[in-house]
């Protein structure tokens, strides 16, 4: 087929609507349907109740405790350095300051060569500290 033959083909297809056929056509389906008795009644509100009025509350409460319990945990999960500070743990703080304790238990397992290369990888010189490693000594 070329563009010549178009108009030579009918529009009309044989399918037609008679006339006012759609002008009418809505009063004419609902007066079809049967009727329904619960659209004749007026709709009953119950009144909320106790709980219904704090529901929103409650869940609101029990995300924000869901949330501080999962804080929680990831703070114990977390590793901690409970050396960090010895004004925390105060047990420890009375032991380090105790001479005897802290050259029986703490110093003996320290070699002084391993002393003094933490010392120069935190930019500490040793030279200077040379008086503590004397009386150490001694």
């Amino acid at each position: 087929m070329n563009k010549e033959d178009f108009p030579k083909i009918p529009r009309s297809d044989g399918l037609t609507v008679p006339p006012g056929y759609f002008e009418d056509f809505n009063k004419r389906i609902i007066a079809s349907l049967p009727a329904r008795p619960w659209e004749e009644e007026k709709p009953r509100v119950l009144p909320r109740t106790w709980f219904q009025r704090v529901k929103p509350y409650l869940y609101m409460a029990a995300m924000f405790l869901g949330i501080w319990c999962m804080m929680k945990m990831f703070d114990l999960m977390r590793p901690h350095s409970d050396l960090s500070s010895l004004s925390d743990n105060p047990v420890l703080a009375s032991a380090i300051n105790n001479d005897t304790f802290f050259y029986d238990y703490c110093a003996s397992e320290v070699e002084e060569s391993d002393l003094i290369d933490a010392l120069y990888e935190e930019g500490v010189d040793p030279s200077s500290l040379s008086d503590f490693s004397d009386s150490y000594r001694n």
